[in-house]
C-alpha cells in the first residue's frame, strides 16, 4: 500500500514539474488565461456568460486549477514513433497557442453580443500580458448605458392581418415603453406574432416578414421603435396579401417498405392527429401531432407533409408513419454487488409494442439472480437466489371512464397495469412477494411538469420459512427481541395510493411524493369487524395490513458557472409515520442513509439513525433505518478532458425514528439535538460521460461522525483514518 502511494505521489510530482511550454516554439506564446473584465461593473453584464463568445480558450484545467491534460502531453518525448509518446499525446492535450486573429474576432463577437443586449455603444479593448512564453488575454468591457424603448408603434401592411392583430389584447404585446431595447425582446415579439398567424391558417408566414425601424432620441438612451409587418413576397410574387389556408384532406400512409397499411387502429390515428379537415392550418396542431405520434412505442418515425391544392387556399395533409417491429425478445446479463456480496443476474424479456393495434406495450420479464453471501455462520448454505416474473401493460392514453375526449387528447398520458411475483431464498429465510399496480403518468413538456398517480398498489408479503437459527437468535430470543424485526419478518399486506410530481427546467429540479396505505382497509375493518391477531392488529384474509402516511420532497438548484463548470445545491427530506394498524413502518418504506446518492462518506445503509451505535450483528441493516431522512449536498462539477469530468462534494445528513424503539437507542428525532447528529462527509468524484449514460466513481471521507466513542472518531476531518473513514461508490447516473 505504501509503495503504491509513493508511486502515485512521484508520478504527480513529475507531472507538476514538467514544463507546460515544452512544445511552444520561440516567437509563440501559450495562451495561459482568458479574462473578461467589466471595468464599469455594469449590473446587467455577466462576464461568465459573455465568455462563451471567446473563440480561443486556454487549455483545460482540472477544477480550474491545474492543467493536467497539458502536462500529460508535455510528458511525451519528441520521437512520435514510440508508442508511449503517442499514448501520452492522445490522452493529453496539445498546448493552445495564442492567435491574434481569433482574439480580434472574439472582441467583435463580445461587442456585438453586448449591443444585442441593449448596450448600443458598447466597446471592447484587448490587453495582452506576457510572461516568458505564457500569455494572458484580457478583454476590457465598456458596455456604457443600456437603451430603452420610448415609444412603440406597429405598422401592419396587410389589412386582414392588421384586423386580426387588433383583436389581440394590448397587455399580451411583448414590447412596451420602458423595456430594454435588446435582441431578445425584439425576437420574442416576432415569435409571438408569428405563432398567432401560423395558428390562424397562415401556412407560408414566418418571422422574416417582420422587421423593425428604430430611431434614437438625440442626447438620450431612448429609442422610438416601429414594428413593420410586410406583405407576402417570395421573389416570384411581389407584395400581395398573405394567404390563409384551410385543411382539405388528411391522409395516413405507411412508411414501411412493401407495406401500404398503417398497423394502428383508425381511432388511434384520429385521436393523435390534431390537424382537422375544414379547419385553418395551425403550426401548434402540427407540433402536437408530432409530439403525440412520437411517444407511441409502435411508431419509429412520423413525417407530416402538406400539398397546396392548385388555384385555391386549401392544403392536403399526408401522414407517413413508419412503425417498429411489434415483438422483440431480449436477453440481458448483469453483475450485482450488494454490500460487498458479489453475484450475477440474467433477465429474459418479451415485448409487444402494438398489442391491440393501438401502441399498447406489453412486456413480460423473467429474471433470475444469484449472490454468494459472506460472513454468515451456522446456516446450511450461504447462497442467495431470486426468481421473479413481471408483466406490464401500458396504454399511451388515459384509460378512465367519464373523462372527456378533449382532456384525453390534450394530455400526454400513459395508463399502466402491472403484476409481479418474486421469490427470494436466503440462508436465513424465504420470502415471497406478490404485487399488483394500477397507475397513470402524464406530463406537460412545455412547462417541464411530470405527474404520476398510483391509483392502487397492492403488495402481499409472505414468509413461508424462517431458519431455526435465525428465529432463535433474533425473533424468539427475549433478550434480543426487536419489534422492527418481528414486524418485517411476518406476513404483511400493503394497499397504498400515492401521487408524484416532478419539475425540471435545467436550473431547478423539484420532486415530491406523497403516499398513504391501509386507510380503506381500516375503514372496512371497523365497519365489518375484521378479525384481529394476537398483537391486536386487524387482518385481511388472516394477514395484518400496514397503515402509514409518507411524504418526500427533493430540491436541486443548478448554478451554471460557465460552459465547463457547474455548482449544484441539493436538499432532500422525507418523513413517514405509522399509525392505526401499524406501529412500525414496513422495511421497504423505511429510510436509510449513506451510499452513492446520500452522505458519501458512509457505505449504503451504514449511517444512523441519529447517533445509534450499531452492533456486530449480521442483520444490523434492519436497525440502520428510520422514519425520517435529511440530505444536504453541495457539489462542484467540472469538465476535465475528453469524456472525463470531476466533482468535489460536501454532504450532510442522517435518518431518525419518530418513535423511541428499544432496538435503536439514540435514534429518535429530537428537535433540540438533531443538528448535533448530522453526519458530514467530503470527497472527490470522477465521471465518464458517454452521452447516453454516465459512469460515476465517488470517493468519500467522513468529516463529522455522530456515532463515536472518542473525540478522534467524532471529528475524522481532524483525525482521518483511511481504513475507518473512507468509502468508495460506483454508480450509473448523477446523484441529483
Amino acid at each position: 500500500m505504501k509503495q503504491r502511494v509513493i508511486i502515485i505521489i512521484l508520478t504527480l510530482a513529475v507531472m507538476v514539474a514538467c514544463s507546460e511550454t515544452k512544445y511552444v516554439a520561440d516567437g509563440q506564446y501559450l495562451l495561459n488565461r482568458v479574462q473578461l473584465i467589466d471595468d464599469e461593473k455594469t449590473p446587467g453584464i455577466n462576464t461568465a456568460e459573455l465568455k462563451e463568445f471567446v473563440r480561443q480558450r486556454g487549455n483545460s484545467r482540472w477544477f480550474s486549477a491545474v492543467r493536467i491534460p497539458l502536462r500529460t502531453y508535455s510528458l511525451s518525448g519528441r520521437d512520435t514513433t514510440r508508442w508511449v509518446n503517442r499514448m501520452l499525446r492522445s490522452i493529453g492535450e496539445a498546448p493552445v497557442l495564442y492567435d491574434s486573429a481569433q482574439t480580434a474576432l472574439s472582441a467583435k463577437s463580445i461587442q456585438a453580443q453586448m449591443q444585442n443586449m441593449g448596450y448600443l455603444r458598447a466597446k471592447v479593448d484587448v490587453e495582452i500580458l506576457t510572461k516568458g512564453k505564457k500569455l494572458t488575454t484580457q478583454y476590457h468591457l465598456h458596455p456604457g448605458r443600456p437603451y430603452f424603448i420610448h415609444n412603440m408603434s406597429y405598422e401592419i401592411r396587410d389589412s386582414v392581418i392588421a384586423q386580426l392583430l387588433q383583436m389581440d389584447k394590448k397587455e399580451n404585446q411583448g414590447l412596451l415603453p420602458g423595456m430594454v431595447f435588446n435582441v431578445e425582446n425584439l425576437d420574442a415579439e416576432r415569435k409571438r406574432i408569428t405563432n398567432i398567424l401560423t395558428d390562424s391558417g397562415y401556412y407560408r408566414f414566418n418571422k422574416d416578414f417582420i422587421t423593425y425601424r428604430a430611431d434614437s432620441v438625440e442626447g438620450s438612451t431612448f429609442v422610438d421603435l416601429t414594428l413593420v409587418l410586410h406583405r407576402y413576397s417570395n421573389g416570384e410574387v411581389s407584395s400581395v396579401p398573405h394567404q390563409k389556408y384551410t385543411i382539405r384532406n388528411v391522409e395516413f400512409t405507411s412508411g414501411n417498405a412493401n407495406d401500404s397499411v398503417v398497423h394502428l387502429r383508425q381511432g388511434v390515428l384520429r385521436s393523435n392527429n390534431f390537424i382537422q379537415e375544414g379547419q385553418p392550418y395551425s403550426a401548434s396542431a402540427l407540433q402536437s401531432s408530432y409530439n403525440h405520434f412520437g411517444r407511441l412505442g409502435a411508431v419509429r418515425y412520423t413525417n407530416i407533409s402538406f400539398t397546396e391544392v392548385p388555384d385555391t387556399t386549401l392544403l392536403d395533409c399526408k401522414y407517413t408513419i413508419t412503425t417498429n417491429k411489434p415483438s422483440t425478445i431480449s436477453f440481458q446479463p448483469e453483475g450485482t454487488n450488494t454490500a460487498g456480496d458479489l453475484g450475477a443476474a440474467v433477465s429474459l424479456t418479451y415485448q409487444n409494442r402494438n398489442l391491440f393495434r393501438g401502441s399498447e406495450n406489453l412486456s413480460v420479464e423473467l429474471r433470475g439472480a444469484y449472490e454468494a453471501i459472506r460472513g454468515l455462520e451456522g446456516y446450511s448454505n450461504s447462497d442467495y437466489l431470486e426468481y421473479s416474473l413481471q408483466t406490464r401493460l401500458s396504454f399511451p392514453r388515459f384509460i378512465v371512464p367519464f373523462l372527456s375526449q378533449a382532456v384525453r387528447r390534450q394530455a400526454n398520458a400513459t395508463s399502466e397495469v402491472s403484476l409481479r411475483y418474486d421469490m427470494q431464498n436466503r440462508p436465513e429465510f424465504r420470502r415471497r412477494v406478490f404485487s399488483a399496480g394500477w397507475k397513470y403518468k402524464w406530463e406537460n413538456a412545455r412547462r417541464h411538469n411530470r405527474y404520476q398517480l398510483d391509483v392502487l398498489d397492492l403488495n402481499f408479503i409472505s414468509m413461508p420459512w424462517v431458519s431455526v437459527k435465525f428465529r432463535e437468535e433474533y425473533l424468539d430470543d427475549t433478550k434480543s427481541r426487536n419489534v422492527i424485526l418481528l414486524y418485517n419478518y411476518a406476513d404483511l399486506f400493503i394497499m397504498k395510493t400515492g401521487f408524484r410530481y416532478a419539475y425540471n427546467n435545467g436550473n431547478y429540479a423539484i420532486k415530491t411524493n406523497v403516499e398513504t396505505a391501509g386507510n380503506l382497509l381500516d375503514l372496512a375493518a371497523h365497519t365489518l369487524k375484521f378479525h384481529k391477531n394476537g398483537l391486536g392488529q386487524s387482518t385481511f384474509l388472516d394477514i395484518a395490513f400496514a397503515q402509514y402516511v409518507k411524504g418526500d420532497v427533493d430540491f436541486a438548484r443548478y448554478f451554471h458557472l460557465d460552459y465547463r463548470r457547474q455548482l449544484v445545491f441539493h436538499v432532500g427530506f422525507g418523513i413517514a409515520y405509522p399509525y392505526g394498524n401499524s406501529n412500525v413502518l414496513p422495511f421497504e418504506k423505511r429510510y436509510f442513509s449513506g451510499g452513492a446518492n446520500s452522505v458519501r462518506g458512509w457505505s449504503v445503509r451504514s449511517l444512523g439513525p441519529g447517533n445509534y451505535s450499531r452492533g456486530g450483528g449480521a442483520i444490523d441493516f434492519i436497525n440502520q433505518t428510520g422514519d425520517m431522512k435529511l440530505d444536504l449536498n453541495l457539489e462542484y462539477r467540472a469538465h476535465l478532458f475528453w469524456k472525463f469530468g470531476g466533482a468535489l462534494f460536501v454532504d450532510a445528513g442522517n435518518v431518525w425514528t419518530l418513535r423511541d424503539y428499544d432496538a435503536q437507542p439514540g435514534g429518535q428525532f429530537r428537535f433540540s439535538e438533531f443538528w448535533r447528529q448530522l453526519a458530514v462527509s467530503y470527497g472527490l468524484g470522477i465521471r465518464l460521460n458517454f452521452d447516453y449514460f454516465i459512469l460515476r466513481f465517488d470517493m468519500g471521507m467522513k468529516a463529522v461522525n455522530p456515532d463515536y466513542e472518542t473525540e478522534k472518531e467524532h471529528f475524522p476531518i481532524i483525525h482521518p483514518k483511511l481504513s475507518r473513514d473512507f468509502a468508495f461508490h460506483f454508480a450509473v447516473g448523477l446523484p441529483f
